[in-house]
């Protein structure tokens, strides 16, 4: 079978343009993804900066009330003094959370806490449990995590996912409440060495 050129030609250029045509979709759809994690990235550490600054306006305002001196029962007042502060922002935090609106960004948050859990875990082969409010919300997105599968049951939190690998092996708690605690000594430990208290 004798081989005609202009037909190889014309094939060649076929795939040659289908070829840049899938990169460039690639390219695309990975500018999107690096887009998308960078915003939901963006919020989570606008969160982390409202909460600390927060925590530390708190402790301004106790500043005052705090007694100097080198005494343990000085001391342990400005310890339940710091802890009242912070206990305080958390719950001012915590109910700021209960009312945040479940919108596009919202959305784009429990993309990112999924993409960061089954990273964490090193599988997208997974159970997601999430509360009854962010169903709807996390369910579509498992069609971006080949794998995951998704839990009837519900989980009491605040939001966000906590998922398991399928054969039970692991967790990874990425729900909101769990970010919350992982926060708490962070700004703890912010507070009191602005008090000089070793915490």
């Amino acid at each position: 079978m004798t081989s005609d050129p202009k037909l190889e030609n014309t094939i060649d250029k076929i795939l040659n343009q289908t070829q840049v045509e899938n990169l460039s979709s690639l390219k695309n759809s990975f500018k999107e993804s690096l887009e998308t994690l960078s915003k939901s990235q963006t919020f989570l550490e606008q969160e982390y900066d409202r909460i600390l600054d927060e925590g530390k306006k708190e402790a301004q305002k106790i500043e005052k009330q705090i007694i100097g001196g080198s005494d343990l029962e000085s001391r342990n007042k400005q310890i339940l003094l710091v802890e009242e502060s912070i206990q305080k922002v958390f719950e001012k935090a915590i109910e700021k959370i209960k009312s945040t609106n479940r919108d596009t960004n919202y959305s784009k948050l429990m993309e990112f806490l999924l993409e960061e859990s089954t990273n964490s875990l090193g599988t997208t082969d997974v159970i997601v449990y999430t509360n009854s409010k962010d169903k709807e919300i996390v369910q579509p997105l498992l069609s971006k995590f080949p794998g995951a599968e998704f839990s009837n049951d519900s989980i009491n939190c605040l939001g966000g996912v906590e998922i398991k690998s399928k054969d039970g092996t692991m967790t990874f708690n990425n729900t909101l409440d769990a970010r919350v605690d992982r926060m708490k000594p962070l700004i703890r430990k912010e507070i009191a060495k602005k008090f000089g208290i070793g915490h």
